[in-house]
């Protein structure tokens, strides 16, 4: 019966452990091994991204007019506007949080009760209990409560990133879902940039450049795997044990 339970827990952090156990080990020796470039919708995980869209209205014709609305050249319009377009993401993050709170309570209760009278029968209490007992002074309760509590929150992250990405979808409302991705690799640590999100095409500058704080459904990745990464990450059993221990 024994056996049987630790069988389990044994294929039970193998599975957790996945494929990751097997790449880590296949890296033994050599730098962590840098992944093609695809188009980011081969994924298996990648899926459409569906949004509230406004109705539909009908474009102004203007045939006798050179000049299209919106556009930033007279010719032809640089920025990305299509499915493949690459687009250039600039994310500037300064973030800082100081939270402080304090609570200090203090409660302090004391009652006396007795029974003088109760038809009669408190005068058999000291037959009952003995006859030290006082029935007008029965019960006598004090009680003292005392709470501190202290708690701060300091929080400083700066984050300077710069990647292209490329189109995934046009909306119908003309909005552009991008993705981008970026790996650089340095000695034996593999650094990993991803940067998703959906974008309207007048936020994009002249230079084809859009900022973070423009772009909705925002998803920010700044890791990466290597050694250093390894060193600093937790053993998959200690992480089991921290979720699974309740003490």
């Amino acid at each position: 019966m024994t056996r049987l339970p630790r069988t389990v827990t044994i294929v039970g952090l193998a599975w957790l452990s996945g494929c990751s156990t097997l790449t880590r080990l296949s890296e033994i020796g050599r730098p962590p091994v840098m992944t093609a470039t695809a188009d980011p919708t081969a994924d298996p995980r990648w899926r459409p991204v569906t949004m509230p869209m406004p109705r539909a209205e009908a474009t102004p014709r203007e045939p006798a007019s050179l000049w299209r609305s919106g556009s930033r050249a007279f010719f032809k319009d640089q920025r990305a506007a299509q499915v493949g377009d690459i687009v250039t993401v600039l994310v500037n993050t300064t973030d800082a949080a100081n939270v402080q709170n304090a609570t200090n309570a203090t409660r302090t209760g004391t009652e006396s009760e007795g029974i003088p009278n109760l038809f009669g029968l408190e005068t058999a209490l000291p037959k009952i209990l003995g006859k030290a007992v006082n029935a007008a002074t029965t019960v006598n309760l004090n009680s003292t409560n005392t709470a501190v509590g202290s708690g701060t929150i300091k929080r400083n992250e700066t984050v300077t990133l710069r990647l292209a990405g490329v189109v995934t979808q046009v909306l119908p409302n003309g909005n552009l879902v991008i993705a981008a991705r970026q790996e650089m690799r340095v000695n034996s640590e593999l650094r990993e940039l991803q940067v998703s999100g959906v974008i309207r095409p007048q936020d994009i500058a002249s230079d084809n450049t859009v900022p973070h704080d423009r772009m909705a459904e925002a998803r920010i990745s700044y890791g990466g795997r290597g050694q250093l990464t390894e060193l600093q990450t937790a053993r998959y059993g200690q992480q089991a044990l921290d979720i699974l221990l309740p003490f």
